[in-house]
């Protein structure tokens, strides 16, 4: 049989050189990349080592055994912060290094440098990517500047006054619950459970103008916005899931991804609706309208907003802003707001106090409400937040990962690419002097402003600091300060049998929930 071939044809080694080429071209341009990178990780191996570090238990996994998301990992954090006091190096993997920055002076320069230059890291954000998009919390660069110029009109005191009045009637929709649950005495309730669904239901209302009745009654959209949260933590915890084409194959990632599509076309619905009404009134009646009924919620600003070009927001960016701040929203507040339930009720005393302090402002007043004015008029009960942010921050560290080298006050450099975090309750223990016996005692007298203490302005950054500081602190601490109000001056709050054991996640919870017990106040007693 003839046998055909490149040889016999006499192309053989004509028509293979060309293939031989790109061959060793590619295999070239893959082995000049695996030793570039190889250099970089000897090259900044050789730079971190002027930051001490504990030694590792294992070769391999590096310090990742006592990295524990449970509240021994916290006490080991607390004591490597108290060994090393200022910075140090831990390993997660062989080739996976983190730098934690435990003092003021440290963290400058990262918190201050720009979002270009120090821009979170997403090993663990990024899995909210899917969910929240190109929102404030993820976005970098000229987009997070464009975008946070564009939303801080959305945080002026003129649109966060009437929503005071939404807080109160979320606030009082929890407590009509927890009267019928303590109808026979105390009732022992999970904090968390209670306050996460009161600050969704507020979201919702100050977000979308949208009246859920997510407390009294299941909603679907309040339904998956917990789901979605509940299997980020989940997903966290499983190494081999990071990547999205297994995770989506999983009955976990597909329970996502539906969750993820409800959400979605909840925020694009509401969109829609609110840019059709804006076009068929045009601008100025429709800003007439919310002015007169005092309406203007997030959707409408973002609807309005407009950079010094006239370029406005895309439906895609309102709905990644507006699902950022339903989550960034609820679980942080709803994690400070418990944490500072827990730490009143082990102390009776400072729960006295603000309730005094609450029943004073509000004499003779009918009915119990707290009004905007009222905000600045409870300088103790913010001294038992503050000091409660301090112990139990919301969100326990701050991740950047710089795009520069970054040089410390003491000279010493973090090499580009290697990846930074500070502790917020490391920074935290620097409020009071390191060699004070109280350190971790909850003492609101630290914040008291009739006697300043001297201490770094980044010594205690529960919302973070510099540029990518929390846009919406102030939305928070309001929301906080009405609910802790009301909350102590129609119930008393005492400690559970058992004490919690805190579980670090995306925020600081408790294994298990946070439990206390509700005792309702009668009315003589008020």
């Amino acid at each position: 049989m003839l046998q055909l071939s490149l040889s016999w044809l006499g192309l053989g080694s004509t028509a293979a050189f060309p293939w031989h080429l790109l061959l060793l071209g590619g295999t070239s341009w893959i082995l000049a990349r695996i030793l570039a990178c190889i250099y970089v990780f000897y090259d900044n191996c050789c730079r971190l080592r002027c930051f001490p570090q504990p030694p590792k238990p294992n070769w391999f996994w590096g310090h990742l055994g006592m990295m524990k998301s449970n509240e021994e990992g916290m006490q080991f954090a607390a004591q490597l912060g108290h060994y090393f006091r200022d910075i140090h190096l831990c390993w997660v993997g062989p080739v996976y290094p983190v730098l934690r920055l435990i003092h003021p002076k440290f963290i400058a320069p990262l918190l201050q440098a720009s979002a270009a230059v120090a821009p979170k890291e997403m090993t663990h954000y990024g899995l909210l990517k899917p969910w929240l998009g190109d929102g404030l919390l993820l976005s970098s660069g000229d987009k997070w500047s464009h975008h946070r110029r564009l939303l801080t009109p959305a945080f002026h005191f003129d649109i966060l006054k009437p929503y005071v009045k939404i807080f109160n009637k979320s606030v009082n929709i929890m407590h009509a619950k927890w009267q019928q649950l303590t109808t026979k005495g105390s009732a022992h309730l999970d904090m968390f459970e209670h306050i996460s669904l009161m600050t969704l239901d507020s979201l919702q209302k100050c977000i979308f103008s949208f009246d859920s009745n997510c407390q009294e009654s299941p909603s679907e959209y309040i339904a998956a916005i917990l789901e979605l949260s509940s299997l980020i933590m989940k997903r966290q915890r499983q190494l081999f899931l990071r990547m999205d084409f297994l995770y989506y194959l999983t009955a976990d990632g597909q329970r996502f991804r539906k969750a993820c599509d409800l959400v979605h076309d909840f925020t694009d619905a509401v969109i829609r609706e609110r840019r059709r009404t804006l076009h068929s009134q045009g601008v100025d009646e429709f800003v007439k309208a919310k002015a007169k009924s005092k309406t203007l919620d997030f959707i409408d600003v973002l609807l309005l907003a407009k950079d010094e070009h006239g370029e406005v927001l895309s439906d895609e960016d309102i709905r990644a802003e507006a699902d950022t701040f339903m989550f960034g929203g609820h679980d942080t507040t709803a994690s400070g707001l418990s944490w500072t339930l827990y730490n009143l009720a082990r102390h009776p005393e400072y729960q006295e106090r603000c309730r005094q302090e609450v029943r004073e402002l509000l004499r003779d007043r009918d009915p119990e409400e707290i009004e905007w004015d009222d905000l600045a008029q409870l300088p103790f009960l913010t001294m038992c937040i503050k000091e409660s942010l301090r112990l139990h921050p919301p969100v326990t560290m701050i991740s950047r990962c710089c795009t520069k080298d970054v040089v410390l006050p003491d000279g010493r450099v973090i090499p580009k690419g290697a990846l930074r975090i500070s502790g917020r309750r490391g920074l935290g223990r620097m409020v009071v002097p390191r060699n004070n016996v109280d350190l971790f005692v909850y003492d609101p007298f630290r914040f008291d402003p009739e006697t300043p203490q001297k201490r770094s302005p980044l010594a205690f950054i529960p919302f973070s600091a510099g540029p990518r500081n929390c846009i919406g602190q102030t939305f928070a601490l309001n929301e906080m300060k009405v609910a802790l109000a009301l909350t102590l001056l129609r119930f008393r709050i005492l400690p559970d049998d058992k004490e919690p054991r805190r579980q670090p996640e995306l925020i600081l919870r408790a294994e298990g929930g946070l439990w206390l017990r509700v005792e309702p106040l009668s009315t003589g007693t008020q």
